[in-house]
């Protein structure tokens, strides 16, 4: 007599790591798709890679925005880094770096806010935001750690960094 044949199995449990890798490619896709990209016309590996050597750290974050209506075009790290929350600088509360764009957004003005983040003093942020010089956009961005740059030194780095990667007017 012969054995059963265990064939089948071999077949369907082979294809279930390959449904895992399409289904994980999938919401991978869908959640990359969610996240903005770059202003128009600019390279955002370009930009990624000019932001990063300027001010960049696991805790940095850089939104660009357009002026008119605040809709994000580009966002530097990952929506968890972005929606982390340090104290403001501006007296009490806590600030996301989207906040502050959505301020920039309403007022325009530009803001380099600097602060401990820990009472002994060995962390602090630093906020930089404003126009983006020679577009129609607005950036804000945050950077926090033992290492953190003050608010207009971030702001001047980030200026730079987006004159090299072709955002701003030269």
């Amino acid at each position: 007599m012969r054995p059963p044949s265990y064939s089948w199995m071999m077949a369907t449990r082979s294809r279930r790591p390959l449904k895992a890798l399409l289904a994980a490619a999938l919401v991978g896709g869908l959640v990359s798709a969610c996240a903005p990209d770059a202003p128009p016309g600019v390279d955002k590996d370009a930009l990624d890679a000019a932001i990063s050597r300027a001010i960049g750290d696991p805790n940095t974050c850089v939104l660009i925005a357009e002026k008119k209506g605040g809709r994000t075009l580009y966002r530097y790290n990952t929506a968890t880094t972005c929606a982390k929350q340090y104290p403001s600088c501006e007296g009490e509360g806590e600030w996301a770096v989207g906040d502050l764009l959505d301020a920039v957004v309403k007022d325009g003005r530009a803001r380099y806010l600097s602060c401990p983040t820990l009472a002994d003093r060995s962390r602090g942020v630093g906020w930089a935001a404003g126009p983006v010089p020679g577009k129609d956009q607005v950036y804000a961005a945050v950077m926090e750690g033992d290492r953190s740059f003050p608010g207009r030194m971030m702001a001047d780095r980030l200026e730079a960094a987006f004159r090299r990667a072709k955002v701003s007017a030269p």
